[in-house]
This record gives structure tokens, C-alpha cells and sequence, in this order.
């Protein structure tokens, strides 16, 4: 098979895992900087330019789209769809992941476990949407922000005030939840390939930081997940459109709640902390699955 990754740094530990892995098995392997990318938009003859040689004859394209670079990496994911290239993450489904917001408002609709979530845009707001979750401590979050970045403990209103009138002063879009204290800054990260839950690990936040991302110092180990949680992480995926994800989950007093649904789940922690070969996963799937209409997403 002739299989691209979509990836603007060909030296990061997940682009090379799986570019090793699908060539391990065979397959042709190429890395495409999505950026680059440029296309001719027709009815009848779409095409994507890359380095000045039109792309073709792809079995299969595997985004690993920036969050940043949202709007122009799934532009190209979408081209390649017109082009009937199989991917396991359509379009539609990376821009509902990318939207916080939007995502939860889903998996809410589908009756998800999430922390107590607040919304607003006034100011004058404020003492209403610290009520709704609760009140203090509860967490702020950037709708935008990543891998922790953008993400602040309010431990008492008044600094939950601050907080909220300092990001909206800067005409950010904010989300306001629960803090979920019984969690012990502790997440579970759950890699979902297809419908299954194909690896699971447990992070730990450093020593008094309530975010647990590896990237802030935290610690990762495996974990053996409930049903309920594996459960929990399958549907997440599902609702979001997603064949391949990182679920984030906190154990709550009332059962799993999902944190955030990423459609660029990162390898290198997960395949640490298990030992498992999720890249090779991820090229059999692909195998088994590309060029089935049925799982292509349309729109």
C-alpha cells in the first residue's frame, strides 16, 4: 500500500514510529508536510500539489494535523477524501475534535460523563458561571489552549474572577468546569483504534500541579481501565467521528468523566508506559479498512 502521513516535523517520535512500522510491514511510506500542500479544486480531477509533483495513487493518508494549523491541514485531509484517499480521521470529524466546545456539547447529547461545564461571554456573567459548576476551586480553561497550556486552578472566586475577566478582557473564548479534587491529578489516557481501546495509561501530575500532561513534568505508568471506562472512551471516539484517538478520562465520585477527545493522540508516552506497539495497530487497521466507503465520512 502507498501510505502518507500528513506531518510537518518527520523527526517527531510518532511520524517516525509510524512511518518504521508501515514500511516494518511493507507498505510504501512517504511524509508530506500538509503546509506545503497546495490544490487544484475541480469536479471531476481534484488533486493535491506537493513539491511541485501532483500526489497520487494513495492508498491511505494518516493526519497529524497541529492544533494550530487546523483550518489549512484539514483542507488537505478533505481534498484527499474528494480524492477518495481512505483516512481513519475524516475532515469533519479532526474540526469537531479541535472545537472543545463543540466537542462536549456532543458527547453531552449522547449522554457522556463530563465534568460540570460553564459557558459565557459577558462578564457580568461571572458569579452565575462560577455557580453553575459549583463554585471555587474550579478549573479555566482556553478554548484554544493544548498539552496543558491555558489551563488555570481557581482555588476561590475571587480569583476565579480575576481570572475569567483578565481572559475575556483579551477577547478569549473560555470554558469554566469543576475541579474534580477526589482525581488527585491523575488522568487516564486511552488510545482508541477502530472501536477498541488498544492501550491505556495512568499520568500523574508533578508534585502540586493539577495537570497531568507529560509535557508539564507529569509521570505516566499502565493502567487496567473498568469497563466502564473503556466503555466510556469507545462511545467518546465514536460520537466525535474518530477511528483513532486519545481519550482523556478522570475517575470522579460519579464514575469516568471525559476530560478532552484528541484526534492527534501523541505515541511516545503510551507506547513507553505499555509497551505496546500502537503505531503497528494503527497500520493494521488501516490494511483491514482502506478502501471500505463505508467507513468514509462524506461532507
Amino acid at each position: 500500500m502507498k501510505i502518507a502521513i500528513l506531518s510537518r516535523r518527520p523527526n517527531l517520535y510518532s511520524t517516525r514510529r509510524l512511518k518504521e512500522a508501515g514500511e516494518k510491514r511493507g507498505h510504501d511510506i512517504r511524509i508530506i508536510d500538509y503546509l506545503r500542500c497546495y490544490m487544484n479544486i475541480t469536479s471531476h480531477n481534484p488533486q493535491v500539489i506537493y513539491q511541485g509533483q501532483v500526489v497520487w495513487n494513495l492508498d491511505a493518508v494518516i493526519p497529524r494535523i497541529g492544533a494550530s494549523k487546523t483550518f489549512y491541514g484539514t483542507a488537505v485531509v478533505r481534498q484527499f477524501e474528494m480524492m477518495n484517499v481512505f483516512t481513519p480521521n475524516s475532515s469533519q470529524a479532526i474540526s469537531r475534535s479541535r472545537d472543545k466546545l463543540r466537542c462536549l456539547q456532543l458527547l453531552a447529547r449522547e449522554g457522556i460523563g463530563l465534568p460540570v461545564t460553564g459557558f459565557a461571554h459577558s462578564t457580568k456573567d461571572i458569579e452565575g458561571l462560577i455557580n453553575i459548576v459549583g463554585g471555587a476551586p474550579l478549573v479555566i480553561k482556553l478554548l484554544e489552549g493544548t498539552q496543558g497550556l491555558g489551563v488555570v486552578l481557581a482555588e476561590t472566586p475571587q480569583a476565579a474572577t480575576s481570572v475569567i475577566e483578565a481572559f475575556r478582557g483579551l477577547d478569549a473564548n473560555i470554558l469554566v468546569q469543576e475541579f474534580i479534587k477526589e482525581a488527585g491529578g491523575m488522568d487516564i489516557r486511552c488510545l482508541v483504534i477502530g472501536e477498541k481501546v488498544v492501550a491505556s495509561m495512568k499520568r500523574q501530575g508533578a508534585p502540586g500541579e493539577f495537570r497531568s500532561n507529560l509535557h508539564r513534568g507529569g509521570t505516566a505508568e499502565k493502567i487496567k481501565l473498568t469497563p466502564e471506562e473503556r466503555s466510556t472512551a469507545v462511545r467518546a471516539a465514536k460520537i466525535m467521528g474518530l477511528r483513532f484517538a486519545g481519550v482523556d478520562i478522570l475517575r470522579s465520585n460519579h464514575g469516568p468523566v471525559v476530560l478532552e477527545v484528541n484526534s492527534s493522540p501523541g505515541l511516545e508516552g503510551i507506547e513507553e508506559a505499555t509497551g505496546i506497539d500502537v503505531a503497528s495497530k494503527l497500520i493494521d487497521f488501516i490494511e483491514k479498512h482502506a478502501g471500505q466507503d463505508k467507513l468514509r465520512e462524506k461532507g
